[in-house]
């Protein structure tokens, strides 16, 4: 008796499904949290290079002396505006920059860069009036109180803007803020994945939290060295009111003949203090985001 012959099925490879692309608000959702738990350090910085305030403790002691602990909370209304609107259009535009550039996992550092760089220059202008706000809205108690804006929230600091100084105070500031921005971008989240890329190649490190801390210190470090003289500048110009205050020109040249060179590194340390804690919150706190969409999806959460 013969036995039948069962024709084989040609084999076809499976191709792996292509994992779906983040949502574009996880960006500024981690940032949102790292800006809202470092609001005391930002707040101290702010009032150092925009007013008299000469030591950053010195600076927090007076603060909480005048106005208590709430008081190292002003303002946190304009942080986060800036950063629901500046931070979530910055991460976006990175991702979106590094498909046009071709920068995958291992792209060398200038394709990172330019790919910050790009993504920088978009946010630092669509950000540009919620900058404002929260430059205006921590700085104001450090003023005299007939010097003081008086703002409510940061709503009311965007109507009274546009009511009392026009439509193009949203402006002020904007191209040392776009420089800032594109230089902020370009060393922060460029060197971040350059840093994170380069510690999984050795056998120290995995994809884990201690990468991600290590390579978002490096990250902070750096950003904070580059950014430091285009901070200082955006802060004084935002920060002041009256005709022929929003000239960046003009800015410097009273800063270099009041204090020299050395003010474009004026507040390091407390940027640092600042920049640093919050660069490390953001990409942890993006990269356990990045996890817990990663398993709602594997459980089939479709909201994400």
């Amino acid at each position: 008796m013969s036995t039948p012959v069962v024709a084989a099925m040609p084999s076809t490879p499976i191709a792996p499904a292509k994992k779906q692309p983040y949502p574009f608000w996880l960006g500024g959702l981690a940032a949102t949290i790292a800006a809202s738990i470092t609001h005391p350090l930002d707040l101290t910085k702010v009032r150092l290079q925009a007013s008299g305030d000469k030591r950053m403790i010195d600076s927090i002691r007076k603060t909480y002396r005048t106005a208590g602990t709430r008081g190292l909370f002003d303002g946190i209304s304009g942080t986060w505006m800036r950063q629901m609107s500046y931070s979530m259009c910055r991460f976006w535009a990175y991702d979106e920059s590094k498909k046009l550039l071709g920068a995958g996992k291992d792209a060398p550092a200038w394709k990172l860069a330019l790919a910050g760089s790009m993504a920088g220059g978009i946010a630092g202008f669509i950000g540009n009036p919620g900058e404002i706000v929260m430059v205006r809205l921590q700085g104001d108690f450090a003023k005299a109180p007939e010097k003081r804006f008086n703002y409510k929230h940061c709503f009311d600091a965007l109507f009274r803007m546009v009511r009392e100084e026009g439509l193009s105070s949203l402006a002020r500031g904007v191209g040392p803020n776009v420089f800032r921005a594109i230089l902020m971008n370009a060393s922060q989240l460029a060197s971040y994945d350059f840093f994170k890329a380069e510690l999984l190649k050795t056998k120290y490190f995995d994809d884990n939290i201690m990468c991600h801390f290590t390579a978002s210190f490096a990250a902070g470090t750096v950003a904070t060295t580059v950014c430091s003289p285009a901070d200082v500048l955006k802060s004084r110009i935002m920060n002041a009111s009256g005709p022929g205050s929003n000239s960046t020109m003009g800015v410097i040249r009273a800063s270099l003949k009041n204090e020299g060179a050395m003010f474009m590194f004026k507040g390091w340390v407390p940027a640092w203090t600042r920049l640093q804690p919050t660069t490390i919150l953001i990409f942890l706190t993006l990269e356990q985001l990045k996890n817990l969409v990663d398993f709602s999806r594997s459980k089939g959460v479709t909201m994400f």
